[in-house]
C-alpha cells in the first residue's frame, strides 16, 4: 500500500518514481496517468502564484510570468497544506531570477503584493482611534508603548512601488512620472486593505514602535536621522490609517 505521504511526495517531485500500488488495469505502473496528476498539481501551484501577484504578472505579461512561476514552483513546493502563505519566497526568487533583471522594481512590487495578501489574511483586531490617543493625559503619552495592529505591514523601496501598484488598480493603467523610492504602509482598519505611501521618517517611527520602544524613545530615535520629524503629526496620521492595535493604548514601560 502507498501511504498518503508517499503519494503526495511523489506527486510534487517529478524525480520520484510512480508510487507502488498505483497501477493500470493491466497491473503495471501507470506513469503517463500519474504524470497528468503531477502536471495538474504544478499548474494549480502556478495559478496560485499568479493569483497572489497580479500586478507583478501585469508588469511582465502573462507568458513571461507563467514561465517564471513555473521555474519557481519547480524549485519551491508548498510546506503546508494551508496555501495562504505559498509564494512568500517568490519576491526573493524574482530578485534572483536573471531574466527579470530588466525590470529592476519587479521584486519590490512582488514584496508589496505579498505584504498585501498577508495584511488581508491577518487576524481581525480593533484599531486604535485618534480620539483614544487624545484621551491619554499628556504627561503619560510619552511613555505609552503601542502595538501594531495584526494586519499592519510596511516596506521601503528605492523604487516608487506604491505608485506603481496603485496605478494598476484602475483601468486603463496610467503610471504617473514618479522617480525615486517610496515607503509604503499597508493597513486594514476595516474590511479592505489600504496601501498608503508615507514619509521615510514615519516608517522609521513604525519600526521603532514595532521594536517595543515607547513613543518618546521612538520619536527620539527617529529625530537623530530626521531632524524635521514631527512625532505628533506622525502619530495622529498613522493612527488614522489604522496602524496601531487598540489593546495596547495606555500601556507603559
Amino acid at each position: 500500500m502507498t501511504s498518503q505521504r508517499q503519494f503526495t511526495t511523489a506527486l510534487i517531485d517529478p524525480g520520484r518514481p510512480v508510487p507502488q500500488g498505483l497501477v493500470s488495469p493491466r497491473g503495471t505502473p501507470d506513469a503517463k496517468r500519474f504524470a497528468v496528476y503531477r502536471n495538474n498539481v504544478h499548474v494549480s501551484l502556478v495559478e496560485a502564484v499568479a493569483a497572489r501577484f497580479p500586478v507583478t504578472r501585469q508588469l511582465v505579461g502573462e507568458e513571461f510570468f507563467t514561465g517564471m512561476a513555473r521555474v519557481y514552483v519547480g524549485e519551491n513546493k508548498p510546506q503546508s497544506p494551508v496555501m495562504l502563505h505559498y509564494g512568500d519566497s517568490f519576491p526573493d526568487f524574482v530578485a534572483g531570477f536573471p531574466p527579470a533583471s530588466t525590470v529592476p522594481y519587479l521584486a519590490d512590487v512582488a514584496r508589496l503584493e505579498a505584504a498585501w495578501s498577508d495584511a488581508y489574511n491577518a487576524a481581525d483586531h480593533a484599531t486604535l482611534q485618534v480620539a483614544e490617543l487624545g484621551a491619554v493625559p499628556p504627561q503619560l503619552l510619552a511613555e505609552v508603548i503601542l502595538q501594531l495592529a495584526p494586519p499592519t505591514r510596511f516596506l521601503r523601496s528605492r523604487f516608487p512601488v506604491g505608485t506603481i501598484w496603485s496605478a494598476h488598480q484602475a483601468r486603463p493603467v496610467v503610471i504617473p512620472a514618479v522617480k525615486g523610492g517610496e515607503c509604503v504602509l499597508l493597513t486594514r482598519p476595516a474590511a479592505d486593505v489600504r496601501v498608503t505611501v508615507i514619509p521615510s521618517a514615519d516608517l522609521a517611527f513604525l519600526e521603532f514602535v514595532q521594536q517595543g520602544k515607547s513613543l518618546s524613545e521612538a520619536a527620539e530615535a527617529v529625530l537623530t536621522s530626521f531632524p524635521d520629524f514631527d512625532p505628533g503629526a506622525a502619530l495622529v496620521g498613522l493612527a488614522g490609517l489604522g496602524a496601531f492595535a487598540v489593546s495596547q493604548a495606555g500601556a507603559s514601560k
